[in-house]
């Protein structure tokens, strides 16, 4: 087992939770316009009930110097106070060689993340880079959630029995995991895609988005998604659990309120199906 599949797996074994929280930083939603103090309360409140979080690059970006000095902030934060929580940064990078292995000297030396999301539209040689950290983790942007993402990714390859561009990303995607530090991004809003990946790719780590705000379909999701050796899976939420309240007195509490119910639907799907996240 990979460190980056072993940290995963006792993570989520220890908090009983399937749950990545996305952090998205957004000035106009934010209760607070302190971003630093904005996640670190969420942080703190939903610590309990998370496995993951999912710092989203493009936000903090956006921000210019003062966001990617919160991130900084963000990421020392989790480190100090809740070192065993899995960090994913979600930058969808990707790009020749040469570039990419820069993006995963920052996302990995520089951040240091234990994870990261890719975009392998370029090819092996893009992601290789990434791959090459073979303590850390790699997933791979294969089924989006977004509802124009079947305009390319639903395309059936020419020579390929009818296969489409998605599931021959899965394919390559086992062929290439020989560090076993490799995963897949796929939304929830398309459980039987889903289902359909699960089947190419077994055993690897699949990030599932959507659930939240995107109205992806959980139980669905959760009974096509999980892997059989191991847990396998995680189910992210941003919008839902870090705006669910609007109010700065209590915002933090409805974030950890949000996050504890999306911990509890998952974990009554996985007893209903026999499945438990118990060490």
């Amino acid at each position: 087992m990979s460190k980056f599949i072993e940290k995963l797996q006792n993570v989520s074994s220890t908090k009983e939770s399937l749950v990545c929280i996305g952090l998205d930083p957004d000035p106009v939603k934010m209760p607070c316009s302190d971003v630093f103090e904005f996640c670190r309360t969420i942080v703190d409140k939903t610590q309990c009930f998370t496995a993951a979080y999912k710092p989203n690059m493009g936000f903090f970006e956006a921000l210019g110097i003062d966001g990617l000095r919160a991130l900084e902030k963000v990421v020392e934060y989790i480190r100090l106070n809740y070192p065993d929580i899995f960090l994913i940064g979600d930058g969808k990078r990707g790009d020749i060689g040469s570039t990419s292995a820069k993006y995963a000297h920052a996302m990995f030396d520089l951040w240091g993340f234990d994870a990261i999301t890719v975009n392998a539209f370029s090819g092996f040689d893009s992601i290789e880079p990434f791959l090459e950290y073979s303590d850390r983790g790699v997933f791979v942007w294969c089924k989006s959630s977004n509802p124009d993402g079947y305009q390319f990714q639903d395309l059936v390859v020419s020579g390929q029995n009818g296969k489409k561009v998605f599931e021959i990303i899965a394919e390559y995607c086992v062929k290439w995991n020989s560090s076993n530090n490799l995963g897949l991004v796929v939304g929830a809003t398309y459980p039987g895609e889903l289902a359909s990946i699960r089947k190419i790719a077994p055993e690897i780590p699949i990030l599932v988005p959507g659930v939240g705000t995107q109205s992806g379909d959980l139980e669905a999701s959760l009974k096509s998604g999980l892997a059989v050796e191991t847990h396998g899976l995680l189910i992210s939420s941003s919008r839902g659990i870090i705006y669910a309240s609007d109010q700065v007195s209590d915002y933090g509490i409805q974030a950890a309120r949000a996050s504890s119910e999306l911990r509890e639907k998952i974990n009554t799907i996985l007893r209903d199906i026999n499945r438990s996240l118990a060490g």
